[in-house]
């Protein structure tokens, strides 16, 4: 056997090796199993971890933007016209969060923490001064003492009597900063002292600079890596008690800061949000890039704040007949001290429309006013996310208070927030690091398949050459007479000499 031959041979069996071992590695998914199953390993909230510390900082900057609505005809709103709004905003500050007393509890298996967030006013995002820039609004502290005392005459008549003494009206001028961070309502200030539970100052942001929401428990997901920062337990209670039904009180999901790796778009993502009292769900909308790193945009649906007439798994929301507003609407007094406090989306978006058409200025938008989380589907990583919710005040007649007579139903804006981050330079290189480790190791058969693909291609290169040299071998010897004529040997016979052939036109 020469070498040309044991060439071919060796070529031949490496290639069917190659594309053998390949592409048995491609249908077992081995290797993609394998760099999963690491992932599922290394992101766990536990101490040493790829994402512990990310966890507990994140080194994404989080922004809060503040959108006020300045109502614009308070005289003929009170007189039973259309109310008319102008929407005044933003109003900036970057957002500092960390986990704060973070301890592993339960042998390891769940972490504790306080989600701890102060604020620090932006003035270059920002379109005025807060501490200059007046906002006419609902009067929310007086509306939330009258609907307290609306089913006792003489508690009624003893408010209204303070009101008109104090000057307290169904409206109020305050600057931006008093209507976010505090300001000493008269009315609260005399009811104060013969309730604990009311404080003399008001404000839509009061106490939630530099505090927190209370100790969440999560699960690490070590376990089950679908657990991954899913909250256990919030304030001590593994269930709410604000609402009618157990599905309603249910405390499901993350907390919105951490979602498990390996997302798939037909799944639904839970978030459990202390500000509205409740766990909403997001689903899959579609495919984003941020920075070069592809992203899962989820979002949640209509369906969400729906009317129990329009899903009925939402009739647990409704503390009474008369809590049901409508679609898009939540009404969270049970966890807002009895206040009329509506929330919605900014706008109205995906509300009824006699929402947005009872309020002049409204004009919801998808691009401004949706609520969206990017995800990382490999990782879980957030890349980009927008939180927007709005506030409101249910307004209507109270018996005891003749200022409300005009009145008709209305849930009427006060504001809006945006909460908004996009990872960081840094954060998605080591991203983008990360699910090219991922790429090329869940893709090594493939490579593999391409090797044996060449070893192929060159297997048929050395089999046609060598057929070639074989052919033109067999082609430059042939069979000839000597001569014209045959020789005979008296002794031998005829014979035929052998002779190399000759080219005729030679």
């Amino acid at each position: 056997m020469t070498r040309r031959s044991c060439a071919l041979y060796a070529v031949g069996i490496i290639c069917a090796h190659l594309l053998v071992i390949g592409i048995g590695l491609m249908v077992a998914q081995v290797f993609r199993t394998l760099m999963h199953n690491r992932l599922k390993k290394e992101i766990v909230l536990v101490e040493g971890s790829r994402v512990f510390e990310s966890w507990k900082t994140p080194p994404p900057p989080v922004y809060m933007e503040y959108f006020f609505f300045n109502v614009t005809n308070v005289k003929e709103f009170l007189e039973g016209a259309k109310p008319e709004v102008r929407q005044v905003g933003p109003y900036a500050y970057r957002e500092y969060r960390y986990k704060d007393n973070v301890s592993m509890v339960e042998n390891g298996t769940m972490v504790s923490a306080y989600n701890t967030k102060s604020f620090v006013f932006l003035r270059e995002r920002s379109v005025g001064d807060p501490t200059v820039d007046n906002i006419t609004t609902v009067n929310i502290p007086a509306w939330a003492v009258m609907t307290q005392v609306k089913d006792s005459f003489w508690k009624a008549t003893m408010v209204s009597v303070w009101m008109n003494s104090f000057g307290s009206g169904l409206f109020t001028t305050r600057t931006v900063d008093e209507l976010l961070w505090g300001y000493e309502d008269p009315l609260l200030a005399r009811i104060a002292p013969t309730n604990p539970d009311v404080e003399k100052i008001f404000g839509l942001m009061y106490k939630k600079n530099g505090s927190n929401d209370g100790e969440f428990v999560y699960r690490t997901g070590q376990q089950n890596y679908l657990d991954y920062g899913r909250v256990v337990t919030w304030q001590g209670q593994s269930q709410l008690t604000f609402w009618t039904s157990n599905q309603s009180n249910s405390i499901n999901g993350s907390d919105g800061s951490a979602f498990h790796p390996l997302l798939e778009k037909n799944e639904r993502l839970y978030v459990f949000t202390p500000d509205l009292c409740r766990s909403i769900y997001m689903e899959f909308e579609k495919d984003v890039e941020v920075k070069g790193i592809p992203a899962y945009r989820f979002t949640p649906p209509r369906s969400v704040l729906a009317s129990k007439e329009e899903n009925p798994a939402n009739e647990g929301f409704c503390v009474s007949p008369k809590e049901c507003l409508g679609t898009g609407l939540l009404k969270v007094s049970p966890c807002r001290k009895g206040a009329p406090v509506v929330a919605s989306f900014p706008h109205f978006y995906l509300a009824d429309s006699k929402f947005v058409n009872a309020i002049e200025g409204m004009s919801p938008e998808r691009t401004h006013h949706q609520t969206f989380l990017d995800l990382n589907p490999t990782t879980g990583v957030i890349v980009r996310a927008n939180k927007r919710a709005q506030i409101n005040i249910l307004l209507s007649r109270i018996g005891g208070f003749p200022k409300t007579r005009s009145l008709n139903e209305t849930i009427f804006p006060v504001m809006f927030i945006n909460e908004s981050v996009v990872i960081d330079d840094a954060s998605a290189a080591r991203v983008q690091k990360l699910l090219l480790i991922v790429t090329l190791v869940s893709n090594f058969p493939l490579i593999i398949v391409g090797l044996g693909g060449i070893m192929l291609v060159v297997f048929i290169i050395l089999l046609v050459r060598a057929r070639k040299q074989k052919t033109s071998a067999e082609d430059d010897t042939s069979y000839s007479p000597v001569n014209d004529k045959e020789k005979d040997d008296p002794q031998n016979g005829t014979y035929i000499g052998l002779t190399p052939k000759v080219d005729a036109q030679a």
